[in-house]
C-alpha cells in the first residue's frame, strides 16, 4: 500500500451537496415547527373548507369553491414564502444564526438557495393537499389545459420568488418582533384585500384596480384565469409578479442585514 493513501484532504463539500444538506435542515425545521404548520397548512385548509361550505362572502356566479380554490392556493404561497420565511429568518438573524452560518463554507447565495428549495418543497405539499381538499369539495378546474397548467406552475414560481424576496427584505431590515407583527398583519390584510376570498369587484371605485397590482392579487387572478377560464397565458399577472420580484430582490440585496 503506497504511503499517503489515508492522508486527510480537508475542504468544503461541493456547493450542490451543501445546498441540499442545508435545504434538508431547513425543511425539517419547518415541518417540526407547530406555529409554522398552523400558518402554512392548517389555516389555508380551514379557510377553504369554511368559505366553501358557508355563504359568508358573495363570490359571484358559480360554485364558491371554484372562486376560492385558486385564491387559497395563492394564500398558501404567501403564507410559506413570505410570512413564514420572514418570521423564521427574522428570529434567526436576531439569535445570531445567520451570522454563524455566514462563517461556514456555505456561501450566502447557497444559504438563500437552500431556503428557497425548502420553501418550494413545503409549497408542493400545500398545493397537493389543497387541491385534494378542493376537489373533494366539488372544485372543477374546467379551463385547465396543458398550456394552462404550465402557466399555473410559472405563476406559482414567480409568486414564490416575489413573496420570498419581500419576506427576506422585511426580515433583514426590521427587528424580529416587528417582523413577527408586520408579517402577520400583511397576511391578514392581503387575505381580505388581495382577491383571495373577496372578489376585487366588491371594492368601491378604483380601489379594485389598485389592489390588482398586489402580488397576491396577481397570483390569485392569474390562477383563476388559467384554471377556470381556460386562458392559455396570464401575461398581465406574470408581469406584475415579475416586477415585484425584481424590486423585492434588488431591495433585499441592498438593505438586508445579516446581524
Amino acid at each position: 500500500m503506497s504511503s499517503g493513501t489515508f492522508t486527510p484532504a480537508p475542504g468544503a463539500a461541493p456547493l450542490p451537496r451543501m445546498i441540499a444538506a442545508h435545504a434538508g435542515l431547513e425543511l425539517r425545521t419547518l415541518l417540526r415547527n407547530g406555529e409554522q404548520l398552523l400558518l402554512t397548512v392548517v389555516i389555508p385548509t380551514l379557510l377553504l373548507v369554511l368559505f366553501s361550505a358557508v355563504d359568508i362572502v358573495d363570490t359571484g356566479a358559480g360554485a364558491r369553491v371554484d372562486f376560492l380554490a385558486p385564491g387559497i392556493l395563492a394564500l398558501a404561497v404567501l403564507s410559506t414564502a413570505f410570512t413564514g420565511q420572514a418570521i423564521g429568518t427574522g428570529f434567526e438573524r436576531r439569535y445570531g444564526v445567520l451570522k454563524r452560518l455566514g462563517a461556514s463554507p456555505l456561501p450566502r447565495s447557497g444559504l438563500l438557495a437552500a431556503k428557497t428549495c425548502a420553501v418550494l418543497v413545503v409549497e408542493l405539499l400545500q398545493v397537493v393537499l389543497l387541491t385534494v381538499v378542493a376537489l373533494a369539495l366539488g372544485w372543477s378546474p374546467a379551463g385547465l389545459s396543458a398550456s394552462g397548467a404550465a402557466t399555473a406552475v410559472l405563476l406559482l414560481l414567480l409568486g414564490t420568488a416575489a413573496f420570498s424576496s419581500l419576506g427576506l427584505l422585511m426580515a433583514g431590515t426590521l427587528r424580529a418582533e416587528a417582523t413577527l407583527a408586520g408579517a402577520n398583519l400583511v397576511f391578514l390584510l392581503l387575505l381580505v384585500g388581495g382577491g383571495v376570498v373577496v372578489p376585487l369587484e366588491r371594492f368601491p371605485g378604483g380601489v379594485g384596480g389598485v389592489l390588482e397590482l398586489l402580488p397576491v392579487s396577481a397570483l390569485s387572478d392569474g390562477l383563476r384565469d388559467v384554471l377556470q377560464s381556460g386562458a392559455g397565458s396570464a401575461w398581465p399577472q406574470l408581469l406584475v409578479l415579475a416586477v415585484w420580484t425584481v424590486v423585492g430582490s434588488a431591495a433585499a440585496a441592498r438593505f438586508f442585514k445579516w446581524e
